[in-house]
């Protein structure tokens, strides 16, 4: 290991960035700092350091004493006013769609922007890593972003790919309800999302409560939040000692020629064939489309079908209103913001933080209140 350079040869070496950045740090892990002891530390003169205490103190960063400076009090109306006049620092924001699910996301994540004096860029993309890519760099190469908060697509050799990029960026980044799988490296990568496994196993529980016995899924493995709502359904029945084998848990996203009708009636089918009386369907709108269609058939929901839905757009738009697992989405974007605001205020001598937050059901016609009967005979009548 060689031996640590010299105070002179240190000092010489900084810019001036960087010093103020080794004054933060010193700042956080100390509390205060005095000029005299941090001057001898770098190898710089007393001078230039109480230049840089003023600078930080200009943006709110730091308090000054006499003789040195201390973290921001609130005590200290300077600071507050300075940090209230500053905007120093841009986020940008990549997210896959502009019209479904993320809009509230991107709704809190902008008010949490403002409450902090922070300024949000955000840009649509699609459910593409390489789109996910190009909306990034497009940031990169015209805004001044100090942060990134991103949704990417982590499928395949190109997501994974991406991850690999995104942690070796020069900025910090956040992922909004993704978390990197344990084989790709991204140790920066810091992110929040919605424990969407515990939501559906909510679901299942709200169902078994209900009276029925065997539940089934419908999803689709297309979207990043499918294969959650199958783990938590799957832990579910197992906790609930239902068998898997023989459950009803169908992909919509394989269905052929993309025939809907065609697809549900097979749905309906193994359900009366396996005795099955209640669904969790990912997403709402596939869950409305379901529940239209049990009625053309004659099914009734909740009668001889309950069914709750997940997201909670749309849900209660339908006849009658489907109960729905609702994540956190404004949330989701409001912790985000908080999460970068942090990392940009305290610096990499922050550790990595990866948040999960719980959904709530919400309970409506759907599924609640229907007497329990042997429903398979009801939907095999009307097939």
């Amino acid at each position: 290991m060689s031996p640590d350079p010299s105070p002179e040869a240190t000092g010489k070496s900084l810019f001036s960035l960087q010093r103020r950045e080794r004054l933060m740090e010193e700042l956080r892990a100390h509390g205060a700092i005095t000029v005299r002891e941090i001057a001898a530390k770098l190898g710089v003169s007393e001078l230039t350091i109480r230049r840089d205490v003023n600078i930080l103190a200009d943006e709110g960063l730091v308090s000054r004493v006499h003789g040195g400076a201390t973290l921001p009090s609130r005590l200290d109306k300077s600071a507050t006013a300075a940090r209230q006049l500053s905007n120093n620092y841009s986020i940008g924001m990549v997210v896959p769609s502009l019209d479904y699910y993320w809009p509230q996301v991107i709704s809190g994540a902008r008010a949490e922007a403002e409450e902090q004096n922070l300024r949000i860029l955000v840009r649509g993309s699609a459910y593409d890593a390489a789109d996910n890519r190009r909306q990034v760099q497009a940031l990169l190469d015209t805004q001044n972003i100090d942060g990134l908060i991103v949704a990417p697509d982590m499928t395949g050799d190109h997501g994974q790919e991406l991850l690999r990029w995104l942690n070796a960026l020069p900025i910090p980044v956040v992922l909004a309800e993704r978390r990197a799988p344990a084989e790709t490296p991204a140790h920066k990568l810091e992110w929040v999302a919605t424990d969407h496994a515990f939501g559906a196993g909510m679901a299942v529980r709200h169902l078994w409560q209900e009276g029925h016995r065997r539940i089934g899924c419908l999803t689709d493995s297309s979207s990043p939040t499918s294969p959650h709502v199958v783990r938590g359904w799957q832990q579910a029945l197992a906790a609930l000692k239902i068998p898997l084998e023989g459950s009803v848990h169908e992909d919509s996203a394989k269905q052929e020629n993309g025939d809907r009708s065609k697809h549900f009636d097979h749905v309906l089918d193994l359900c009366s064939k396996t005795g099955t009386t209640a669904m969790l369907v990912h997403s709402d709108t596939q869950a409305v489309a379901f529940v239209q269609h049990c009625g053309d058939r004659g099914v009734t929901v909740p009668g001889d079908m309950a069914i709750v839905g997940y997201d909670d757009e749309v849900a209660y738009l339908a006849e009658p209103a489907i109960s729905a697992v609702r994540p956190p989405k404004q949330y989701v974007g409001k912790v985000a913001v908080q999460l970068m605001a942090a990392r940009l205020a305290e610096g990499r001598l922050r550790p990595v933080h990866r948040i999960d937050l719980n959904p709530e059901l919400i309970l409506r016609e759907s599924s609640v209140g229907a007497p329990r009967h042997l429903a398979s005979a009801v939907v095999q009548e009307t097939l």
